[in-house]
C-alpha cells in the first residue's frame, strides 16, 4: 500500500458526501414542486424525493487483499441515485392550479425533517473525513521532521 492510500480513502469519502450533501439540497429546494416531470399520460407529477446509495470500492476481503498487492486503495463510491417510491402526500388545496376534482393537490413525497437529519449526517462524516485527512497529513509531516 502506498503512503499516501489514506489520503485516497477520505478523498473518496469526501466526494460522495459532497454528491450526497448535493442532492439533499436539491431534495429541499424542490419540496413544494408540483410538475416535475410529465409521465407517459402527458400529466405532470410532482418531485420525488432521492436518495444517494453509497458502497464500499472492495466488495468483500478477498478483492480487497487482491488490490492491495497492486497499491489500489479502499474507499467509498456512489452506488446509485435513486427515487424514494414513497407515495406522494395528499394537501388539501382547491385554489391550487395543480388541485384534482376534489380539491386534493399531490405534493413531493419530501420531508424536510428527515432531509435536515440526512443533511447533518452527511455534514459530520464530511467533517470526520476532513479531520482524518488533516491527521495524515501532520503524521506524515511529522515523518519527514525526523529527518532534521
Amino acid at each position: 500500500m502506498s503512503i499516501f492510500s489514506s489520503f485516497n480513502t477520505a478523498a473518496s469519502a469526501l466526494t460522495a458526501q459532497r454528491l450526497r450533501m448535493d442532492v439533499i439540497s436539491s431534495n429541499l429546494a424542490n419540496a413544494e414542486t408540483t410538475r416535475a416531470k410529465m409521465n407517459a399520460n402527458g400529466e405532470y407529477e410532482p418531485y420525488r424525493r432521492k436518495m444517494v446509495q453509497l458502497e464500499t470500492d472492495k466488495p468483500n476481503f478477498a478483492t480487497y487483499l487482491e488490490n492491495a498487492s497492486a497499491n489500489q486503495t479502499p474507499g467509498v463510491k456512489v452506488a446509485k441515485i435513486a427515487e424514494d417510491e414513497e407515495p406522494f402526500k395528499l394537501v388539501y388545496n382547491p385554489g391550487h392550479p395543480d388541485a384534482n376534482a376534489e380539491g386534493y393537490v399531490q405534493m413531493p413525497n419530501v420531508d424536510p425533517l428527515k432531509e435536515m437529519v440526512d443533511l447533518m449526517s452527511s455534514t459530520r462524516s464530511y467533517e470526520a473525513n476532513v479531520t482524518a485527512l488533516n491527521a495524515t497529513k501532520g503524521m506524515l509531516m511529522k515523518a519527514l521532521e525526523i529527518g532534521k
